[in-house]
C-alpha cells in the first residue's frame, strides 16, 4: 500500500508517523506554542529526527467551538511556513491541514505534498477537483457539521456503518475525477461522543473493507483524557494506548503532537506482528 509524494512512493503498510505542526494562536494542546521561525524549525527538526514521515502544518484551529478566521488569514499564516520548512529541509513531506481549496492549490505550488481536509470535501466545493487538477495524496477525514457546531448533538444509528458510507460514496467521487491516492481519517472527535469515538476505534478494522490507507488521530484528544480526569497535557499515555490499539486494528497512519512516542508504540507492535509469522 503505497502514496505518491512528489514522486517518491511512500509504503504505509508499514506504519508510519505524520508529526503536528500547529501554527494557531488557539489549538486545544499546544496553540500559541510555535510562533517565531527558531520555534517552528525546531520542533519540525525534532520530529524529523524522531522519525516522523510527513509533518502536518495547521493554520485553522478545528477543536470545538474554535473561532472561524478568514481564508487570506490562514494563507497569510500557513504560506511563510511553508517557504520556512522547505527552504531548511528540502526532503520534507509537508502535509497541509486545510479545508479550502485556495489554501490547498497555493501550499502545493510552494512545496507541500498532501491536502488533509478535516471536512473531506464539504466545505468547499472546489476542493475535489483542485485535488484531481494537483494530483496529490488527499486525506479524506469525516466530521459531522463544523469546528463551530459539530459537538452540540451528534447523533447516529450506527455510527461505523454511517462513517464507511460517508467514506465509500466521498471516495466514488475522487475516483472518478482520477484521484488514486486517498488517505481515509475517520475523525475522532469531530462530531462523535464519547462512545462514538470508542465504538469507532474498536471497529477500526472494518474500515479496511474501502481499500484504503488508515490515519488515526487520537493525540491528546478529550475521549482520552476526560474518563481519566487529567488534561490534554497529561495525556501522552493515554494517547501511546489509544496508538497501539489503533495500530493492532489497522492503521497505517499516526498522527501526533509526540512523535518518538509514536514510533516507539511501532516498533513494539511491529515486534508483535513478526513474532506471530515465526
Amino acid at each position: 500500500m503505497t502514496i505518491n509524494c512528489k514522486g517518491n512512493l511512500i509504503d504505509v503498510s508499514s506504519p508510519k508517523v505524520m508529526g503536528i505542526l500547529n501554527i494557531t494562536p488557539d489549538s486545544f494542546y499546544d496553540g500559541g506554542k510555535y510562533k517565531n521561525e527558531s520555534d517552528i524549525l525546531f520542533q519540525t527538526e525534532k520530529m524529523l529526527l524522531e522519525g516522523a514521515t510527513f509533518i502536518d502544518v495547521g493554520a485553522y484551529s478545528s477543536r470545538p467551538g474554535a473561532a472561524h478566521i478568514s481564508e487570506n488569514e490562514e494563507l497569510s499564516r500557513m504560506i511563510p511556513v511553508v517557504d520556512l520548512l522547505i527552504n531548511h529541509f528540502p526532503e520534507i513531506i509537508i502535509s497541509v491541514d486545510t479545508f479550502r481549496s485556495k489554501i490547498a492549490k497555493e501550499t502545493i505550488e510552494n512545496g507541500a505534498a498532501i491536502i488533509n481536509d478535516i471536512s473531506g470535501g464539504k466545505m468547499d466545493e472546489k476542493m475535489f477537483q483542485t485535488i484531481a487538477d494537483l494530483q496529490v495524496p488527499y486525506i479524506l477525514m469525516h466530521m459531522l457539521g463544523t469546528p463551530q457546531n459539530m459537538q452540540q448533538n451528534p447523533v447516529y444509528e450506527d455510527v461505523t456503518k454511517e462513517i464507511i458510507s460517508f467514506f465509500a460514496a466521498q471516495i466514488y467521487k475522487l475516483h472518478q475525477l482520477k484521484v488514486n491516492d486517498i488517505i481515509i481519517d475517520v475523525g475522532f472527535g469531530f462530531g462523535k461522543t464519547m462512545q462514538h469515538n470508542y465504538e469507532i476505534l474498536n471497529n477500526l478494522s472494518l474500515f479496511k473493507i474501502l481499500d484504503a490507507p488508515i490515519l488515526a488521530g487520537v493525540s491528546r484528544k478529550s475521549m482520552l483524557y476526560k474518563p481519566l480526569k487529567i488534561n490534554a497535557y497529561e495525556a501522552l499515555n493515554a494517547t501511546t494506548v489509544a496508538n497501539t490499539i489503533a495500530l493492532l486494528n489497522g492503521a497505517n497512519i499516526l498522527r501526533v503532537h509526540d512523535v518518538k512516542e509514536a514510533m516507539e508504540a511501532i516498533k513494539i507492535v511491529n515486534q508483535l506482528e513478526s513474532s506471530e509469522k515465526n
